[in-house]
């Protein structure tokens, strides 16, 4: 299984080419996304007026794969609440933690809340 999980906001950030992306591109091979991160990029793409099949395309031109939110990922989610309510983390920021933390790999976000959480799962800042 991949040894990376990517947040909406670091695939977002390789996809606008902005900071960070370099580090996002050097794990791409071995790099996943949860299908609750996918609607989150897909929201943002329609946001921008890139929809449908160009958008998933695009998208799934830079992950390994997409794994669906199972079971098990929504029990991780919803315990992680207590655990993160402090930095008010949303559910899709939760959803992503959740694979990585059931996936046992490392997860890459711009998201700099992050790093002030103590999960049992390692997190990468991008920028």
């Amino acid at each position: 299984m991949s040894k990376y999980v990517l947040d909406a906001s670091a695939v977002l950030a390789l996809l606008d080419d902005e900071l960070g992306a370099d580090r996002v591109a050097a794990v791409l091979m071995d790099a996943v996304i949860g299908t609750v991160n996918l609607a989150e990029v897909h929201t943002k793409l329609a946001e921008r007026g890139r929809f449908g099949r160009q958008a998933l395309a695009e998208l799934l031109s830079v992950v390994e794969e997409v794994v669906p939110f199972t079971e098990e990922h929504a029990a991780i989610t919803g315990a992680l609440r207590t655990s993160t309510a402090h930095v008010g983390l949303s559910l899709g920021d939760r959803a992503c933690l959740a694979l990585g933390i059931a996936l046992r790999a490392q997860i890459y976000t711009a998201e700099r809340l992050w790093a002030k959480l103590q999960l049992p799962c390692d997190i990468h800042l991008i920028r």
